[in-house]
């Protein structure tokens, strides 16, 4: 007999609780956090009972270690470029985007991502209005632009990311700010944004050995 992979098109009992009695950020950033290494099968908003995307595997230490610093990651794609399968080419940014909600949080990953050269978008959904900034370009195909990080995020967009939260978090993230932070360069040129990352966060800190890690953030690498 021929043994079967069944994924099951739901989120287990066990998730769906986990999920729903998160009440504060932090819970949801923790929650997020184990979702992204494996400890928990399934996110909201997300295909159940499947994790992160394999080419992200190398982000999950840092998109862990923002979610435990107070941020919440809800997309990110490492700089990739190549030719696919069927002979297309395609080139991504290094990009992230999370929802942040307390203002010290905000401001210090704005600065440090300006402080690096980073493209930085905008969106912020308090009562008087707030910043509504344009999208950014993120993957090609063949010179076309296929996918974008920023811009405007609709109430029903809202509620399909977050669906069966506790109804104070629910409104805390909903009204929160959403970031996204992207590197200028296609490809693996671009990698160099996630260090910035790591430092803002504590993962990473000054040591002789990494040739990363000085005693400041890098900021960006210079052209030839």
């Amino acid at each position: 007999m021929t043994s079967v992979d069944l994924t099951l098109p739901w989120m287990s009992r066990a998730d769906r609780r986990r999920w729903r009695s998160a009440r504060t950020i932090s819970d949801l950033g923790e929650l997020m956090a184990l979702w992204l290494e494996g400890k928990i099968a399934s996110r909201l908003g997300y295909q159940p009972r499947y994790g992160p995307d394999d080419e992200t595997a190398h982000l999950v230490p840092t998109l862990a270690a923002l979610c435990r610093a107070g941020y919440v990651t809800t997309q990110s794609q490492p700089g990739l470029v190549g030719t696919s399968m069927d002979g297309l080419w395609w080139e991504q940014r290094a990009a992230l985007e999370l929802v942040v909600t307390d203002p010290t949080l905000f401001h210090r990953l704005v600065d440090a991502a300006y402080a690096a050269d980073l493209i930085v978008r905008i969106n912020d959904y308090r009562p008087d209005g707030g910043v509504q900034e344009q999208p950014v370009v993120v993957t090609t195909c063949d010179g076309e632009a296929m996918t974008a990080f920023g811009g405007r995020i609709s109430r029903a967009d809202m509620a399909i990311q977050w669906p069966g939260l506790d109804r104070d978090l629910y409104r805390a993230v909903s009204t929160g700010t959403y970031v996204s932070i992207i590197a200028p360069e296609y490809g693996g040129a671009g990698e160099w944004m996630w260090v910035v990352l790591d430092f803002l966060t504590g993962q990473r800190r000054h040591d002789p050995a990494d040739p990363w890690a000085s005693s400041t953030p890098p900021t960006r690498p210079a052209r030839g």
